[in-house]
């Protein structure tokens, strides 16, 4: 009996022991929060909020963009949906939910901390709360242009060779990296990246530029490539490629417009 009474004290201060199990929790959970880490300016895009009510009751979805509530749902009114004006933030009320809001036309002011806030009802009136960063993305009006700084259009082994790759205005701006014959540009042969311009939203133009002496081995392959890789975030990958022929003839001007064109990539 005494041994038993010590089980039960045990077990009531420390909720394990004489192999019982923990008490199972209940209750309103947090899931999951979608929050897209990058999108570009212009796109509709949807933020989902996953929760477990298990049990509970739903009082309300709250959104809010930097400390700032702009979308509320609250099953119980009439109608549930309630938004807020907020600059950068517009909701779709006709195609969002308890668990998902749509933006429309997201704008750089669109950019912030996102935050799901979710309520249940009496008596535990349990709340939880997760967010997520976004950044919105303005992105160029073309791909990345290359031009050679010196003007001249024919080569020879032991000639310098210098070139400009400008990305035009984005916002962030684009992170330019040069290659040649397909392996990377090594950072003694770059100058820059430099900001030519920027405009009043904050959208810049970036110019890297690439310095190297042609030599035999450029050409073992064939043709030397020089290309210019444009990235900005998880949402731009643009290039442009000319060629340098053996014989030492550059491709520039008419013809390397449809070269261009062949090796622009993009996603």
């Amino acid at each position: 009996m005494l041994r038993k009474d010590s089980c039960l004290l045990f077990s009531l201060t420390s909720q394990v022991g004489c192999n019982q199990l923990p008490a199972k929790t209940n209750g309103l959970r947090m899931l999951e929060l979608v929050v897209p880490e990058h999108v570009v300016r212009g796109q509709n895009i949807r933020l989902e909020c996953n929760f477990n009510l298990d049990g509970e009751t739903l009082y309300s979805v709250k959104w809010y963009k930097d400390g700032n509530e702009f979308y509320r749902y609250v099953p119980q009114d009439k109608p549930p949906v309630l938004v807020f004006p907020l600059p950068g933030v517009t909701a779709n009320i006709h195609n969002s939910t308890e668990r998902s809001v749509v933006l429309q036309s997201v704008n750089l002011m669109s950019t912030g901390r996102y935050r799901c806030e979710v309520s249940a009802e009496a008596p535990s009136f349990q709340t939880v709360s997760d967010h997520s960063d976004m950044l919105v993305v303005a992105l160029p009006e073309e791909g990345p242009t290359i031009m050679a700084r010196s003007g001249k259009h024919r080569y020879q082994v032991g000639d310098v060779v210098r070139f400009n790759c400008t990305s035009t205005k984005s916002k962030p701006p684009a992170i330019l990296s040069w290659f040649i014959n397909g392996e990377q540009v090594d950072m003694q042969f770059l100058k820059g990246p430099h900001i030519t311009d920027a405009d009043r939203e904050g959208l810049k133009t970036t110019t890297l530029g690439l310095e190297f002496r042609l030599r035999s081995k450029h050409f073992k392959r064939g043709d030397l490539k020089i290309k210019c890789l444009a990235m900005i975030a998880t949402v731009y990958w643009k290039s442009n490629e000319l060629s340098i022929e053996a014989s030492g003839s550059i491709a520039l001007g008419p013809c390397a417009v449809l070269i261009v064109a062949g090796l622009l990539m993009s996603r």
